[in-house]
């Protein structure tokens, strides 16, 4: 059972300002602002939301397939897939272009200066879903405004159920094109405040939304998630991390363990319960993709948070 998991793969140069933005920026001077951070403390991660997905997808024993468009720079992420038996079959260089790039400068408030270059992302559309071969399962997640149409387009085409996860490229649509989005997705994964965008740009309601659907996750942080299905609506509990340290990658991770639960048949519940322990063994290690657990140790983790096992 494979995953084609559609979005960016991208570094991220995270670097530490160990002061307060506030402090260095004068309120009556925003609009000439010319400020420099001296950040001593820096880190370059691999991520984007295809690779973090696959990542842990990896890590629960599923088969994903990551498509995506990379740049000249992109050698060192290559070999890091590889050595971790993630497939790059479906992720195209674009010469003479930079593999989509965040820098990220935060302060001791957590408050984050970010600034993104999509480089090879903007021809993403070049990929093509009915290239894929096997594909049980499809996310259409952050990536060029026109292939994420595109690829929705062609998943509910040929046939293939697929997530829809918005995440960060919500910006990119306008509620005609989230209501198409929605409609031929089987399943809308976003966090609160996504969602809320979604309801404001569509004008439909939760429940107009989740009627679209084969279910809608809402995802809330540390408070969980809420699963709305078939009318019903169900709070799914956080798990308790044995560390906060970085929450960055946390959804993807999230997203892992419901892509795991569909593809083996699970309940929802489960798919979703799943999602919350691998949040919570992200946040605890910093990175989107420096967490290492064996299956054992998820489910582990899983009986310990909610009384059974998720494998018979």
């Amino acid at each position: 059972m494979s995953a084609l998991i559609c979005g960016s793969l991208a570094y991220d140069t995270i670097m530490v300002f160990p002061e307060r933005f506030k402090d260095h920026i004068l309120p009556d001077k925003v609009h000439i602002l010319n400020v420099a951070f001296v950040v001593p403390e820096m880190r370059r991660q691999y991520g984007g939301v295809a690779g973090n997905i696959a990542y842990n997808l990896k890590m629960l024993g599923g088969d994903p397939y990551p498509m995506a468009t990379v740049g000249d720079d992109f050698g060192p992420y290559m070999q890091r897939l590889k050595s971790l038996g993630i497939s790059t079959r479906y992720v195209r260089l674009i010469e003479g272009q930079f593999t989509p790039q965040a820098f990220i400068t935060t302060d001791v408030d957590d408050n984050q200066i970010t600034a993104f270059h999509p480089g090879a992302m903007q021809e993403s559309h070049l990929n093509k879903v009915e290239d894929a071969e096997g594909i049980t399962l499809g996310v259409v997640a952050p990536d060029s405004r026109r292939a994420m149409l595109q690829h929705s387009r062609d998943f509910e085409r040929l046939g293939i159920p697929h997530i829809f996860d918005p995440g960060q490229a919500m910006t990119l649509f306008d509620g005609d094109d989230l209501k198409v989005l929605i409609r031929q997705a089987n399943w809308l994964v976003s966090n609160d405040y996504e969602f809320q965008l979604i309801q404001e740009r569509t004008g439909w309601g939760k429940e107009q939304v989740a009627e679209q659907l084969d279910a809608l996750i809402i995802t809330l942080g540390g408070n969980g998630s809420t699963l709305i299905t078939n009318g019903n609506e169900e709070m799914i509990e956080a798990v308790t991390p044995t560390a906060i340290k970085d929450p960055t990658g946390c959804g993807d991770a999230y997203r892992s363990g419901l892509i795991y639960g569909i593809q083996n048949d699970l309940d929802l519940v489960t798919s979703c319960r799943i999602g919350a322990v691998m949040g919570a063994l992200k946040i605890a290690v910093e990175g989107p993709q420096n967490h290492k657990h064996t299956l054992d140790e998820i489910v582990a983790c899983f009986q310990n948070a909610f009384g059974y096992s998720f494998i018979s």
